[in-house]
């Protein structure tokens, strides 16, 4: 067995500096360019520590993504559920885009990795779509204000603003979640009902 502090001693603690301390250079450095050196030297403790806990530079990354997919689908169904039904779409998408987009500022660094870094972000983003085209069509949210314009290509360009928008306005601090959501949703939705603050 590896030498380092024992797993249920102060382990908990060396665990969660471990994650904190990953999640931070992970999200400024990218996978590819944080060691495990980097990680145990920014937690103070020893590579020894960082084995009792994952098995490699990987596990880690992957367990730090599974956390923040977990968090951000629990969110996005809570949402879809929601939607169901065209009425009081504007409420409910700005009440969905306002709790994802307070969940990223929330979790900055997370958000980086797992909406932006990890190889399954791409895929995450494949399904979001999926799921809102899905629902959109069953549902004919979009009802006349997009007549002309494929749903796919309506939905895709929904999740890039998102994707943009909380690059350059959430984490730069110079939108709130709550300002942001309703910019997205004057854009999308206009021709919605009123939004209902």
């Amino acid at each position: 067995m590896a030498r380092g502090r024992r797993v249920n001693s102060s382990g908990e603690r060396s665990k969660q500096l471990l994650l904190e301390k990953a999640i931070e250079l992970f999200s400024a450095h990218g996978y590819h360019q944080t060691k495990i050196s980097d990680i145990v030297k920014a937690a103070n403790l020893t590579q020894p520590t960082f084995y009792l806990y994952f098995h490699s530079k990987e596990s880690l990354f992957n367990d730090l993504n599974s956390e923040f997919q977990k968090s951000f689908y629990d969110i996005f169904n809570g949402g879809l559920a929601q939607l169901e039904g065209n009425e009081n779409v504007r409420k409910k998408m700005f009440a969905m885009l306002k709790d994802i987009l307070s969940y990223f500022v929330q979790n900055p660094n997370l958000t980086k990795i797992g909406f932006f870094e990890s190889a399954e972000a791409e895929e995450m983003k494949r399904e979001l779509a999926d799921r809102l085209v899905e629902i959109m069509t069953v549902h004919n949210i979009q009802g006349s204000m997009l007549e002309h314009v494929d749903t796919r290509i309506f939905v895709e360009s929904l999740l890039g603003s998102l994707e943009r928008l909380t690059l350059t306005k959430l984490l730069t601090e110079k939108r709130t979640p709550e300002m942001l959501a309703e910019d997205i949703i004057n854009i999308y939705f206009a021709e919605q009902e009123e939004l209902v603050r």
